[in-house]
């Protein structure tokens, strides 16, 4: 822990810009660089009275230490602590996944996220840009998925559960888009301070806004779809047509083009398979691939993906239902339906993403329904987050080399503005990254000490989070 007693004065100001520490009011020393000396993940920092150095053994290190001084200075009244610092991460990806389909998030507000993330140290920005309330990426060749897909006519008032006769509806226009330009300065922004983009384009399910573009792409063409209003799991699925396909070869391209990290997420996740029962297109199609089952479409919808990605140098990243078919071996699983499905997708020898929705699905409830803002359901309060297990049941040393990391949900179907986005986040979000992270364990009330502490940091940030109790 740093001598409270031993404080250097702050700077006016300090940030990182193009490789390099800028402050108005230099220490005599600010340096920064790579080390031989050190591992890849491990950075070492340096505040004394003469200014501060930073070294690191990797980029992706030097960014973890420029997070790090950045939380140190966030929110401090005048001084900071004297200190050294030697760590490394745990966990090679510590996400958060957003939910801009059916919610519509501007390029500040992203960058506010981001911005919220590299102070928290997590590396991973997982975008969910598709689905059945709106498409929000640029394909170029397809202008209907930003003019038609982007836009729903209105939006459900209240919760999906009710009953359907009862819904009633905002009667308001809602969407938006990114271009590509837009999404390649958001992927600069994020490098910057340490973090990948990593871009879901949610497939062969989860698809209306598509099929209300272009009908073609679904299993009844003649059928005119609207972009869907409501919440919940749509029927309508990617047909199996040559079009289609052809479609998805010139979108996962483009996402690869765009994106230039190693992952593309596919989706994969809560694909009905009613239309493909009904569809004598489909049938015909499985006796051509030589399936039998109609389930095991599906399956040739996620190999057609990974071939096309990889042909780009990309590795699949998808939801667990995958693992329902044969996958390319460097598939990256993320558990999400249940913390138990870990012994299946390491078992398998596939690296996985924990994110089940029993403990990092931060679309729902942090306290009594009655007294917070309306949300999907269950309840999981900032204590959950850091105190749950997150990897039940036994799992071998091989298996656990295969977890590779943590990633928090941020579902934003009742999540309409950013301050709610960012309410729901945090401080949850706080407590997945200490766990990310691999800090020493500590006590709830350990962890809830520091917390309040670390609040004014939030603050400084302008971050709306939930109070804690």
């Amino acid at each position: 822990m740093p001598d409270p007693i031993a404080l250097v004065p702050l700077p006016q100001s300090v940030i990182w810009s193009e490789g390099t520490w800028v402050t108005d009011d230099p220490w005599d020393s600010l340096s920064v660089g790579l080390s031989e000396g050190l591992g890849r993940t491990e950075y070492s920092l340096s505040i004394s009275p003469d200014g501060a150095s930073l070294a690191a053994g990797s980029e992706a290190a030097l960014a973890d230490g420029r997070n790090t001084f950045a939380q140190i200075v966030s929110g401090a009244a005048g001084s900071i602590p004297c200190v050294t610092i030697h760590d490394h991460p745990k966990h090679a990806w510590r996400g958060m996944m957003l939910d801009v389909s059916r919610h519509f998030r501007t390029v500040p507000e992203l960058e506010t996220m981001i911005d919220a993330m590299a102070l928290h140290r997590l590396n991973v920005l997982h975008l969910h840009l598709t689905d059945d309330q709106g498409w929000r990426l640029e394909v170029r060749g397809y202008p209907k998925l930003t003019e038609v897909g982007a836009w729903r006519d209105q939006t459900l008032i209240g919760h999906h559960q009710a009953e359907a006769g009862t819904w009633e509806f905002d009667g308001t226009p809602h969407g938006g888009y990114y271009t590509q330009d837009e999404l390649r300065g958001l992927v600069e922004y994020a490098r910057r301070r340490g973090i990948m983009i990593v871009p879901e384009v949610d497939l062969p399910g989860h698809m209306q806004a598509a099929i209300a573009s272009y009908p073609e792409l679904g299993n009844n063409p003649e059928v005119q779809l609207g972009v869907r209003q409501v919440w919940g799991i749509s029927d309508h699925v990617l047909g199996v047509a040559d079009e289609v396909f052809d479609f998805l070869r010139d979108v996962l391209t483009q996402v690869a083009d765009i994106f230039p990290g190693p992952y593309v997420h596919i989706g994969g996740d809560e694909c009905p398979r009613v239309e493909w029962e009904r569809s004598s297109a489909a049938r015909a199609r499985m006796n051509e691939w030589g399936l039998t089952r109609v389930s095991e479409i599906q399956g040739r919808f996620t190999s057609f993906a990974a071939e096309v990605l990889a042909e780009h140098g990309k590795r699949v990243v998808a939801w667990d239902e995958v693992l329902e078919s044969h996958l390319p071996d460097d598939t990256v699983v993320m558990n999400w339906r249940r913390a138990a499905g870990l012994k299946e997708s390491t078992a398998r020898g596939f690296q996985t993403v924990i994110a089940n929705s029993e403990h990092t699905y931060f679309d729902y409830y942090q306290g009594d329904p009655d007294e917070e803002p309306l949300a999907i359901g269950g309840l999981t309060t900032v204590e959950d987050v850091y105190t749950a297990d997150l990897v039940p049941g036994r799992l071998d040393g091989d298996q656990h080399k295969l977890l590779i990391g943590l990633q928090g949900q941020l579902w934003s179907e009742y999540m309409p503005t950013a301050q709610q986005v960012q309410y729901m986040a945090f401080p949850r979000m706080c407590a997945l990254a200490e766990r990310a992270w691999g800090s020493p364990e500590q006590s709830w009330e350990e962890f809830e000490e520091r917390l309040r502490a670390h609040l004014p940091r939030l603050d400084a940030f302008g971050i709306s989070y939930r109070p804690l109790d």
